[in-house]
């Protein structure tokens, strides 16, 4: 089992995101605690009723990736998740490929579809577009990777004879998908390199407008579907789920039970475990990043 930090996501507007503590100090904290990886998530510009009910706040993935990278050598850098239809393709492959160049291939670009439709129309994308711009994007984040010459015609946009140098270090950069339809299982396994299941309760799933999903046996039996329609790269897909249970943070939390239920998820199929941490003072958030180090990534290495 791998281990990856999601920065903390401030919900609402009377905190700020970074109270939690600097990204460049916590990402350093992980790499000497053993954690596999960090992530950021991403809403651009979401709806003020949304962010004042306990939506979260964020900063630019890539950049805050990229700031990540000048400070580490080892962990992974994730996008949990970049909004494909956000962005024209070209520029969202340039900034992935960036990204990877800087951090020497430790780049993973996760990514999904989007749900949020006052996003989409204060970004001029056409909300009903967004799963024809998805498989666009698959098409070209290819392409442009190559650092080849190519052409492609796009729903918005023409591409005659375009090539994108400097090429990233990983051919290619990892997609990993994230949601739990039916076309999303089908996209992993014929053209990504990993799942990011979403669980939770009923109303999460409507919110994110994708089939509910709420148990591990649920996780494990589309774990065996994708594997199986992925053929022989089956056994080499990642399967990046959530830790939903908070109480891990707790000060005295219960060690044993919460590698007991890691345990039951790695069993499932899980290969990655990204786990959202709660805000915290910066200080709280250094000793949290080491308490789990030590209670879980160590023991698990072990």
């Amino acid at each position: 089992m791998k281990f990856i930090y999601q920065y903390p996501e401030c919900n609402g507007i009377d905190a700020d995101l970074l109270d939690s503590g600097p990204p460049a100090d916590v990402a350093v904290a992980l790499e000497r605690t053993g954690w596999d990886g960090m992530a950021f998530t991403e809403h651009p510009v979401p709806g003020a009723r949304w962010l004042g009910a306990g939506g979260h706040q964020t900063l630019d993935p890539f950049v805050a990736l990229g700031h990540v990278a000048a400070v580490t050598k080892r962990i992974r850098l994730l996008t949990y998740l970049a909004v494909v239809p956000y962005r024209n393709p070209f520029l969202l492959a340039k900034a992935a490929a960036t990204v990877d160049k800087l951090s020497n291939g430790r780049f993973i670009l996760g990514v999904g579809t989007g749900y949020l439709k006052s996003e989409f129309f204060a970004l001029g994308v056409d909300f009903d577009e967004r799963n024809a711009l998805f498989d666009e994007a698959l098409d070209v984040l290819g392409l442009h990777w190559k650092g080849e010459p190519f052409s492609y015609q796009g729903r918005h946009f023409t591409a005659r004879d375009v090539i994108a140098r400097p090429k990233p270090v990983q051919d290619p950069i990892p997609i990993w998908i994230g949601g739990n339809a039916k076309i999303t299982i089908r996209r992993v396994a014929e053209r990504a390199q990993g799942w990011m299941p979403l669980t939770g309760p009923p109303e999460l799933s409507v919110t994110a407008r994708t089939r509910e999903m709420a148990t591990l046996d649920d996780i494990a039996a589309q774990v065996t579907v994708m594997r199986e329609q992925a053929g022989d790269r089956g056994p080499s897909l990642a399967v990046a789920m959530a830790y939903m249970d908070e109480t891990f943070a707790a000060p005295k939390a219960e060690v044993e039970r919460h590698r007991e239920a890691m345990g039951s998820m790695e069993a499932a199929g899980v290969t990655h475990l990204i786990v959202p941490a709660p805000s915290l003072e910066p200080s709280a958030t250094i000793e949290l990043v080491e308490r789990f180090g030590a209670d879980y990534i160590t023991t698990a290495s072990a």
